[in-house]
């Protein structure tokens, strides 16, 4: 009879479906919220889980052991998941090898910053925007906080529509007398003041500067859009006067072009500045040109 007691618990044990060991988040076209699945996958680092990228695997799909509270966040968040088991973990991992596949441990849920001005709201830029959506914690920075060394405190910076030359934007040529353009002239202006710079294009040239010297000491950066090319400007530009008077007062140095040192840049060299306050572009590294575009 003891035996028999003992073989039932067995059995039963074997035939009750308990949770399932792994949960993956598949990536491709079946994912109902891609955003928010991503927003889950930085959720579980925050618990101390680590989670697998699988690179290439069903558009970059995440696995992850089933842990308590998991699924029910999934669906909270209306993420699409798939429970797996460990046969099924394998077939994924065989297929990954034999691929142009990979996988990539991510342990640790990294701290965020985001370069904008503490006035803009989360839709005025896309970053902003994507991660407040996805439900991925994040912090709002700028200028003070990047010149008093505080972008050592995150592992990632994020940058939108920057202007690190100084010339906001290259707006004023269209813009100069709206509202929200004239507040942005205010408040980098009281901004480099406060701060003490003579202008807000030394001011930005030293936010870049440092932000330089955090990628060098292995942060993390995210651009796009205008702060990829403005970035490079203004470190090729440090401590040359290369912005007409309405932005400082006075026209660009007269050699303004073959003072720049291609050596502080990030990735672009050789390039020639456009400094007409009216032209809505800042140098040639677009192609085309925005005030030139191809028609097709």
């Amino acid at each position: 009879m003891k035996k028999f007691y003992c073989l039932f618990l067995l059995m039963l044990a074997v035939s009750v479906p308990g949770r399932a060991q792994q949960i993956l988040i598949p990536m491709d076209l079946v994912q109902t919220d891609h955003l928010k699945a991503y927003g889950i996958a930085f959720w579980s680092l925050q618990r101390e889980i680590n989670v697998e990228w699988l690179l290439n695997y069903r558009d970059g799909s995440f696995l992850l052991p089933n842990f308590p509270g998991l699924e029910a966040e999934c669906r909270i968040r209306g993420v699409k998941y798939e429970a797996v088991g460990a046969g099924e973990v394998n077939q994924i991992y065989a297929t990954i090898e034999s691929e142009n596949m990979d996988r990539v441990l991510l342990e640790k849920a990294p701290e965020i910053a985001i370069y904008t001005p503490l006035t803009k709201q989360p839709w005025d830029d896309a970053v902003t925007m994507a991660l407040t959506y996805a439900e991925v914690p994040y912090e709002k920075i700028y200028d003070q906080e990047v010149v008093e060394g505080k972008l050592a405190d995150y592992d990632w910076l994020h940058l939108h529509h920057e202007d690190f030359t100084g010339q906001y934007g290259k707006f004023y040529g269209a813009f100069r007398n709206a509202p929200w353009y004239l507040e942005e002239v205010s408040v980098n202006e009281a901004m480099a003041t406060r701060l003490g710079f003579p202008s807000v294009n030394r001011l930005k040239g030293a936010v870049a500067a440092n932000i330089r010297s955090y990628i060098e000491e292995g942060g993390f950066l995210f651009a796009m859009c205008s702060a990829t090319d403005a970035l490079d400007i203004a470190l090729a530009a440090l401590g040359v006067d290369i912005v007409d008077t309405p932005f400082d007062g006075d026209p660009p140095q007269p050699n303004y072009q073959a003072s720049l040192n291609y050596n502080n840049t990030l990735a672009f060299t050789n390039f020639s500045l456009y400094t007409d306050p009216n032209l809505y572009e800042f140098s040639d590294i677009d192609i085309p040109p925005s005030f030139a575009p191809r028609i097709r």
